[in-house]
């Protein structure tokens, strides 16, 4: 698909699929088909395929072609199927327009193109926008790093404080939901760094520029707070392996209590196995086996052993 925008009256419009697109100044392009990457080249933008952008070369991702920057980041995003992955996008930055090429949905190409006026860089030109929608992605960077908080924190209230939470099912959902936040910031985090590669080496090219290189507080700004966030990254992948460990320790309580009981079972029943296997054996001269109360002097010595083996271990306070 190909979506269109264009300035009106200092804000961003869409534009019919019909129109022409050397009027947009920007160019959206999802899971692009041979028809639309035919129409961008007619403007003079060669569309990288998805095997291009999948390169992990520094080279690949980040190059000057005839002065038109193409630069590849990583980004969190859903899949037709709606399936969270890490997908390469493409910012394609010539001298009129912004084009972006992706092959899945990150939630800010959706919202951005409605509040473009609202961002610190505005959309005044197409510098601008792509500044603004970058801060924009950084800013649903730290909406999913916020996200993560709040269910390690979840997680933890409910490890420490509910009993319910330390039934052994419920350790398994709680492993289960600990590793898909842990999914999700390593996305983040992946994605960050991109970003901050991606606007280092835009600094220096934009060194050439004077339109360009008046964008640079702006991308100093969003360094600064990509920085931030990557520190809180860490932070948050430091909580994942402790509320990882706890949960871990957790299970591992539970299955010691479960063995625990099974071992006081099978120890108060061996005084009684041993007292049952000495009268059981068939030997001739067994003087026990003519009394008459022989039998329940032998029940009697296995009731008395059990119990016997139950206070002791409750003196210790094994049980």
């Amino acid at each position: 698909m190909l979506f269109a925008y264009r300035l009106d009256a200092g804000r961003l419009t869409r534009m019919e699929p019909d129109s022409d697109l050397v009027q947009a100044i920007w160019i959206d392009l999802y899971r692009p088909q041979p028809e639309q990457i035919a129409e961008l080249a007619l403007l003079g933008v060669v569309v990288p395929t998805l095997e291009d952008m999948e390169e992990i070369e520094i080279s690949s991702r980040l190059y000057r072609e005839a002065g038109v920057d193409f630069m590849t980041v990583m980004l969190p995003g859903a899949t037709p199927e709606k399936v969270q992955i890490s997908a390469p996008v493409t910012f394609v930055v010539t001298a009129q327009r912004l084009v972006t090429v992706r092959h899945h949905a990150p939630r800010p190409f959706e919202t951005f193109p409605g509040r473009a006026e609202q961002s610190s860089a505005g959309c005044a030109n197409h510098l601008k926008l792509f500044m603004g929608l970058v801060e924009d992605i950084v800013a649903r960077q730290a909406d999913l790093l916020e996200g993560v908080g709040r269910s390690l924190d979840q997680a933890t209230t409910a490890l420490f404080e509910e009993a319910d939470a330390r039934h052994p099912d419920n350790l398994h959902a709680s492993l289960v939901a600990i590793g898909r936040q842990g999914e999700v910031l390593a996305r983040v985090r992946l994605g960050l760094l991109t970003l901050e590669r991606m606007l280092s080496v835009y600094t220096l090219w934009a060194e050439g520029t004077r339109e360009a290189s008046g964008m640079r507080p702006l991308i100093k700004a969003q360094i600064r707070d990509i920085q931030a966030l990557e520190v809180h990254a860490d932070f948050l992948s430091g909580r994942v392996g402790m509320v990882t460990d706890t949960t871990l320790g957790m299970v591992n309580l539970a299955q010691n209590a479960t063995i625990r009981i099974v071992s006081v079972v099978a120890a108060l029943f061996l005084p009684p196995t041993v007292i049952a296997s000495a009268y059981g054996m068939n030997f001739a001269m067994m003087p026990e086996l003519e009394w008459r109360w022989g039998y329940p002097m032998a029940l009697g010595m296995m009731v008395a052993s059990a119990v016997a083996t139950w206070v002791y271990f409750k003196w210790k306070r094994w049980l």
